[in-house]
């Protein structure tokens, strides 16, 4: 069984500026809402394969999940994996595809979210889950987009 979930924002930036934003884990905890910390696997710029351990406090408490890049065709689809039996969640794999469409410097990100492999009760609260992930990653891509923009306007 699989839940997608889309969101979809406009960024008023290059799209090789928002494809990159997406891929540099160092400047996350500039946006990301209640980041603790984010733990390479690997080094140097993120590539196929490339890992990494993401660490959040949500809820009041702090959930890790592991990250593993699965396809990237620069400038235009960023492929993430979340294997949720590595994580905090314990169970589920959790798909976020981001598409890049662009018109001179305004980019539209489309983020594809699917959820695959719960069983049990979590297969029965999985619709209220994609609800949940569908919010976050909304409020996620609403940071960066913000930081972006704000950062834009600086640096001009």
């Amino acid at each position: 069984m699989s839940i997608p979930f889309e969101v979809k924002r406009i960024f008023q930036v290059s799209k090789e500026e928002a494809y990159a934003s997406l891929l540099d884990l160092e400047s996350a905890k500039q946006w990301m809402q209640g980041l603790v910390g984010i733990e390479r696997m690997d080094e140097g710029p993120l590539r196929e394969g490339s890992e990494w351990k993401e660490t959040r406090k949500m809820f009041g408490k702090e959930a890790s999940e592991h990250f593993e890049v699965v396809e990237l065709k620069e400038h235009d689809k960023i492929v993430l994996r979340c294997d949720g039996t590595k994580g905090t969640t314990g169970k589920g794999e959790f798909v976020f595809t981001y598409l890049l469409t662009s018109s001179g410097d305004q980019t539209e990100v489309t983020l594809l979210g699917e959820i695959r492999g719960l069983t049990g009760l979590s297969k029965l609260f999985g619709k209220l889950m994609a609800g949940v992930f569908k919010k976050a990653c909304a409020k996620d891509l609403d940071s960066l987009r913000d930081y972006l923009e704000k950062n834009k306007v600086t640096s001009s």
